[in-house]
């Protein structure tokens, strides 16, 4: 029903240039009843000024309150059919909204009540407006408080932060774990949410506190579900079925969309992000973000149990061993493919089959169980690492190959040294880095700047590795057993 507030704001919009269907809009009121009102009133407006009919009657009739003729008006009732009709609106709405993860997207009440006419209904705007509200404000959930005994219950969540490294803004990805029995949390920084990492925040902090809980909360992300099976059941990710299996824990799920029922985590990735991040967020390197936020979260848990609760965990296993491990080929320029990415091995392993242990950060490789070279893991795609020393012998014979190598114009100061300097004497290039090839490529650009010269040292024998040829024949042995192919460090 239309009041005089209604009827002065249609005046007014319309006066202000607005269209029909814009002013119904605003104000949620049919387009008919705007153009019945604006017609009126200019009828009125042209009677003041032709000043052919009595003025008190035209001001009495704009001035006056809206007047309703219900002598012919035909009974509209609000049936049966109208308000199935609502509740599949609803509910398709209600749909929407978890599909999209946002509320942003919904029907206006009056998108709904146009699609309840065009369905060929006969009801006034604000009675459905109050259906809608009626089905909509239903009594609000009532919440358990829960209390959980040490040791029973972690949760955990991943949160987002954007930090500047180096110069460079970026998203950067906090796992975050927490105790709501001992109010500890705890997060570990990556730079993405993939597989690997949400295996290795497990085991990393499993390994700080020397101890497991006996029920771990999850909500539906792509790391715990694998699928879902009807509308109850879900199949879960594997590997951290193995994890689960290995640690004694046991993996509860949340219901969708339901945040709440993992309420500790929830606030924590919120109360790390801002105690943390708020004030500082740049740094010279990933490495240095890393450190400040383990340094920041003790802090953060001066007052919380975490003490106390670490006597009730369950008993504290060996770290597992999660690294993904493949056998793999050197190809012709003495590179191994991993996940589309190339890295260089020593020269002499030409056409072997090597071993690789592939972890979320880094890539180790063996020959026959012996240690032969490691590289940062690449992330994403048709990208190299190489290492120049693992090339030297064949530079030593082909010496005027090292000018156009990838090898050389990978690093781009150790170039800038040979061109300034060594461009018309290679072998003597070669020489030197060979000398001091057990060294760091820093290290190396150091020595062989000229104003350093002195300080190159004579070729050592590199680190002994025999050692870890024991170490990752167990491993392998493990794997036999757990089979777990994730990609985190040890």
């Amino acid at each position: 029903m239309i009041v005089l507030m209604d009827k002065h704001a249609i005046i007014r919009l319309k006066k202000e240039g607005h269209s029909n269907r814009k002013v119904a809009e605003m104000l949620h009121i049919n387009r008919k009843t705007v153009a019945k009102y604006w017609n009126k009133y200019i009828e009125q407006m042209d009677k003041l000024s032709n000043g052919t009919t009595n003025i008190n009657e035209v001001q009495e009739e704009i001035c006056s309150e809206p007047r309703y003729d219900t002598s012919n008006r035909k009974c509209r009732k609000y049936t049966k059919e109208m308000d199935m009709y609502l509740d599949e609106i609803l509910a398709d709405e209600m749909e929407k909204s978890k599909l999209l993860g946002s509320n942003k997207q919904q029907l206006t009440q009056l998108q709904i009540y146009e699609l309840i006419v065009a369905k060929g209904f006969d009801i006034s705007l604000s009675t459905i407006t109050n259906k809608i509200r009626e089905k909509r404000n239903k009594p609000k959930e009532c919440f358990i408080r829960q209390e959980y005994y040490y040791g029973d219950r972690l949760e955990y969540d991943f949160g987002e932060v954007k930090l500047m490294i180096d110069g460079e803004v970026g998203t950067y990805h906090i796992a975050v774990l927490s105790s709501p029995a001992a109010d500890f949390r705890w997060a570990f920084l990556y730079k993405n949410q993939k597989k690997d990492v949400f295996m290795d925040s497990h085991v990393r902090f499993f390994e700080m506190l020397g101890g497991t809980y006996k029920e771990v909360v999850y909500d539906n992300m792509k790391n715990v579900v694998t699928r879902f099976i009807g509308k109850n059941d879900k199949e879960l990710n594997s590997d951290l079925t193995k994890l689960s299996l290995y640690y004694g824990f046991n993996i509860n799920v949340t219901n969708c969309f339901k945040g709440n029922e993992k309420g500790h985590v929830e606030s924590s990735v919120k109360i790390i992000r801002n105690k943390v991040f708020a004030r500082h967020y740049k740094f010279k390197t990933f490495d240095e973000a890393s450190k400040y936020l383990q340094q920041e979260l003790i802090i953060l848990n001066e007052k919380s149990k975490i003490k106390e609760e670490r006597n009730h965990l369950l008993p504290y296993k060996p770290k597992l061993e999660l690294a993904n491990i493949r056998t793999v080929k050197v190809n012709k320029y003495s590179f191994i493919r991993i996940d589309n990415n190339y890295y260089s091995v020593p020269e002499y392993l030409v056409g072997k089959e090597l071993t690789a242990k592939i972890y979320y950060d880094k890539i180790m490789i063996y020959s026959n169980l012996h240690y032969v070279c490691e590289h940062e893991k690449i992330d994403g795609a048709n990208a190299i690492s190489i290492d120049i020393r693992h090339y030297l012998d064949t530079f030593a014979k082909k010496p005027g190959a090292i000018k156009n190598s990838y090898a050389l114009k990978s690093l781009p100061k150790l170039k800038s040294i040979y061109d300034s300097y060594f461009s018309k004497k290679p072998k003597e290039f070669i020489d030197l880095v060979r000398k001091n090839k057990n060294k760091n490529i820093d290290e190396i650009v150091e020595i062989l700047t000229p104003d350093l010269s002195s300080k190159i040292i004579p070729f050592k024998t590199t680190k002994n590795h025999k050692s870890l040829g024991n170490i990752t024949r167990l491993q392998t042995s493990k794997y036999n057993e757990l089979c777990i192919k994730g990609r985190v460090p040890l």
